[in-house]
């Protein structure tokens, strides 16, 4: 019987040549950074993958410009200035944001806004309120310059620099503005509008097939016959891929190997993933199993419980296509989103430039838990108000217990009992 930690490995082994095709050049998607239109507008590229280095264009800053409101002026104008004999300097043009560069008179201070360029000439900037007067004085007409006489003292010396946003003192012409593999988020994307940059090329996102078996299961709002149940595989499952970055498409299959065949060849040339649930047990009617096991999927037990028998391996989905990846998870609910939390979500979230793991942490249990000794057990739980862990009944059918769960709880290989006050290992599910 393989490990829990065996099959991830085997897993992450599997999916390795999806990561390699996502880095590949010829795979990239070049999106415009503009906002689509409608009710439903978004930025196209956030939360997208960069596929390659974006080098800034310009330097950023672009011109030297003022950290403060103050006053630009050559620092050496400033040099005598001392409490008891302050330097005073007639007030020069006024420069506020978005004005162009001006050039500074020596011998004067020159009234600069936050943001506002740096007059040429002017080496450093001291604050409005560190001067005397420390307010402005009235800035006005068309020129936005004070009246003529107008002087303003300083009482100390400043530093060449003081208060100055250099060029290129955020990144540099030709530098790395972000390097291939950054995920694109609010910062990242403000960072690339402020250089200009208006499409950016990124990794395509992973495709696909989520196929779930079973002649029991109808989609949910359909009658229901006696035997029969609603499919909830299909739609838990599409989220959490969607979540972890995949777009997916989903189809049902009866208890027919032939049915299971034909929607994989239906995908063929349009998935780089299959992922099936039911039909891996041992039961006379394995659907999965009866139509992949001669296809290049094998099937194994895994020690955990929910989730221990498990199939993967790469299929051909159709003549002149390349083998496909497919994982092949239980079909009770709780045992298929068990399996993919553990071996598949945090594959598929690397490749999506996400945090891959779920938080974790060692809390105490609320009261005492057994565990089958021989598996790796992942119970539902929630956490108290003391903040130990209240530990759900273990059957892999109990989704709605799944549903109001906070975190889950791994019992090891090993462990049979373990007493309230016992730290375990938790992942949380809440986020």
């Amino acid at each position: 019987m393989r490990t829990f930690v065996e099959h991830q490995r085997a897993v992450r082994e599997l999916l390795a040549i999806l990561h390699a095709s996502l880095e590949a050049a010829e795979g990239a998607e070049v999106l415009a950074l503009d906002a689509v239109s409608g009710p439903h507008s978004r930025v196209r590229a956030h939360g997208r993958v960069l596929a390659h280095d974006v080098l800034a264009p310009d330097d950023l800053p672009a011109f030297a410009n003022s950290q403060m409101d103050g006053y630009a002026v050559a620092s050496a104008d400033l040099a005598a200035a001392r409490p008891e004999t302050p330097v005073a300097l007639p007030v020069g043009r006024t420069t506020a944001a978005g004005d162009p560069i001006r050039t500074h008179a020596p011998g004067t201070a020159s009234p600069v806004m936050t943001g506002a360029a740096v007059p040429d000439g002017a080496d450093a900037v001291v604050p409005v309120e560190a001067a005397d007067p420390p307010r402005f004085p009235r800035l006005g007409g068309r020129t936005r310059d004070a009246a003529p006489g107008t002087s303003v003292r300083f009482a100390h010396p400043v530093a060449p620099g003081t208060f100055v946003r250099a060029v290129g003192t955020d990144v540099a012409r030709g530098a790395v503005l972000l390097p291939s593999g950054t995920r694109l988020g609010p910062a990242q994307l403000g960072t690339l509008a402020a250089a200009g940059i208006t499409q950016v090329a990124v990794r395509r996102r992973i495709s696909v097939l989520l196929l779930s078996t079973g002649h029991e299961l109808r989609p949910a709002g359909m009658p229901l016959s006696p035997g029969q149940i609603h499919d909830a595989n299909t739609s838990m499952l599409r989220a959490a891929l969607e979540e972890a970055g995949a777009l997916v498409r989903d189809t049902l299959a009866p208890d027919d190997p032939d049915a299971v065949i034909a929607a994989l060849e239906g995908s063929a040339g349009m998935v780089d993933l299959v992922v099936t649930t039911g039909g891996v047990s041992a039961g006379a009617f394995e659907v999965v199993r009866d139509a992949l096991a001669s296809r290049g999927v094998g099937f194994v037990k895994v020690a955990i419980q929910p989730g221990g028998p498990q199939g993967l391996g790469r299929v051909v989905l159709g003549p002149g296509t390349t083998a496909v990846p497919v994982l092949a998870f239980p079909g009770n609910p709780v045992s298929a989103l068990v399996s993919f939390e553990l071996f598949l979500r945090p594959v598929l979230r690397a490749f999506a430039g996400l945090t891959p793991d779920r938080p974790r942490a060692h809390l105490r249990l609320a009261h005492s838990v057994t565990s089958p000794i021989g598996k790796h057990q992942v119970r539902r739980g929630v956490i108290d108000g003391n903040g130990a862990v209240e530990v759900g009944a273990p059957s892999s059918h109990l989704l709605h217990a799944y549903a109001i769960a906070t975190v889950l709880v791994h019992l090891p290989v090993g462990v049979d009992a373990l007493p309230a006050g016992a730290l375990v290992d938790v992942w949380r599910i809440d986020d």
